[in-house]
């Protein structure tokens, strides 16, 4: 199965909130997440869980990863946060261009977005400083993403990221610092998890 088709909510319950995931919120106080006594095994696969639903992953994903996290020098954490929230999807998720991931990637799959005036119709490419985003000239292309700017409520804007809203084109200024990730998670739990798992 390449992604999540069931319903969002019952995520959302069972994690906490998901920005990437849905853009609506739950309505009653007895939907939040149950507290109680957890193992160390569900707390790890929860904030396991958590990093996949947000970002849309399979879980071959995101071992992969995982794995190219560890190669890397630095935290492997904060480096997995990095190359997660440098992913197409999840920076025109950022700039507003879609109000949520899917919404994002169904964009790059429809080849809406150009990418330095190349289009490009990969969700997971992987963007680098001095990357220019934009969308393709077609009607269609920018409707539905001034639509996406209209309806969402204007959120601060990271400061890896710059948006000019006028021509639609939004400048990925330099590699993210973990701060910014708009996910509430324990990276090195994810990384635990994996780590028992191998």
């Amino acid at each position: 199965m390449s992604r999540y088709r069931g319903p969002r909510f019952k995520k959302i319950r069972r994690l906490g909130a998901l920005p990437g995931l849905t853009n609506k919120s739950l309505r009653d106080e007895s939907d939040q997440p149950r507290s109680g006594k957890k193992s160390q095994y569900r707390i790890r696969l929860e904030e396991k869980q958590k990093l996949r639903f947000h970002y849309g992953l399979t879980e071959r994903q995101l071992i992969k990863y995982v794995r190219i996290a560890r190669k890397s020098k630095g935290s492997t954490g904060q480096v997995l946060l990095q190359l997660l929230e440098m992913r197409l999807d999840n920076i025109l998720f950022r700039l507003g261009m879609a109000s949520t991931i899917p919404a994002a990637r169904q964009l790059v799959n429809h080849r809406h977005i150009l990418v330095n005036g190349r289009i490009v119709d990969i969700p997971s490419y992987r963007c680098k400083p001095r990357d220019i985003i934009t969308s393709k000239d077609k009607q269609t292309s920018r409707a539905l993403i001034q639509n996406s700017l209209e309806s969402s409520p204007h959120k601060e804007l990271p400061n890896h990221l710059t948006l000019h809203p006028s021509p639609y084109k939004g400048l990925v200024n330099q590699i993210i610092d973990t701060k910014w990730v708009g996910l509430k998670i324990n990276e090195l739990l994810v990384i635990e998890y994996y780590s028992r798992q191998t």
